[in-house]
């Protein structure tokens, strides 16, 4: 299964399909707002479903890793770039919704709003952090910084996960409601204590 499955990764379709998949929740929202089938307040659904498209889209990323050497599928690893960009994608426009909807591209207010409220405040800086990611994953980026330096600045997506979860539950806090909050916590510790198998194994000897 993994020698055929690893071959239909590898086929030069099957890049163009992946970027497709991962664009459709952003096509469909644009539908949505152009047919006003956002509900009785369309800006709050748009910044809810893209800060949740974004928080799915970092789980995929950190999926690539464990399900690549677990799975034996070492063509994932060439989809990693474009999943994590998309997840600074869906961020982005995440970040953007909530300055324009709910503060009208304001700067002022914007980061008063950020330094008052916590929650804001988490998710601000896991954009930030993002960005980084986002604007450094580009082989030139590789080249200039040195493989080893990349691999340390790019395991800052452990806090943006960290991050992403606690803008999360601070943001449903007010409804009291962790459903979902958990089940992201619940993926995201999974991802990241897989990783920590070999420190842990170190740490043992």
């Amino acid at each position: 299964m993994g020698p055929f499955v690893n071959k239909l990764l590898l086929h030069p379709a099957a890049k163009a399909l992946v970027f497709a998949l991962c664009l459709l929740p952003f096509v469909w929202l644009v539908y949505q707002a152009a047919f006003d089938l956002l509900g009785a307040n369309p800006q709050e659904a748009l910044v809810r479903a893209t800060g949740d498209w974004a928080l799915r889209f970092l789980c995929l990323v950190l999926t690539v890793t464990p399900l690549r050497l677990l799975a034996k599928l070492p063509s994932l690893a060439r989809y990693r770039r474009m999943l994590g960009l998309f997840m600074y994608f869906y961020a982005l426009t995440h970040f953007m919704s909530y300055s324009g909807f709910d503060m009208g591209f304001d700067v002022a207010d914007i980061v008063e709003d950020i330094i008052k409220r916590p929650f804001i405040l988490v998710g601000s800086l896991a954009f930030l952090m993002t960005t980084l990611l986002a604007f450094t994953s580009f082989n030139a980026a590789v080249r200039a910084l040195g493989a080893k330096r990349w691999q340390q600045l790019h395991r800052l997506v452990y806090g943006v996960a960290g991050l992403a979860v606690l803008h999360f539950f601070w943001m449903r806090a007010g409804k009291n409601d962790f459903a979902e909050v958990a089940l992201y916590a619940a993926i995201l510790a999974v991802l990241l204590g897989w990783r920590l198998r070999p420190l842990r194994a170190t740490i043992q000897r």
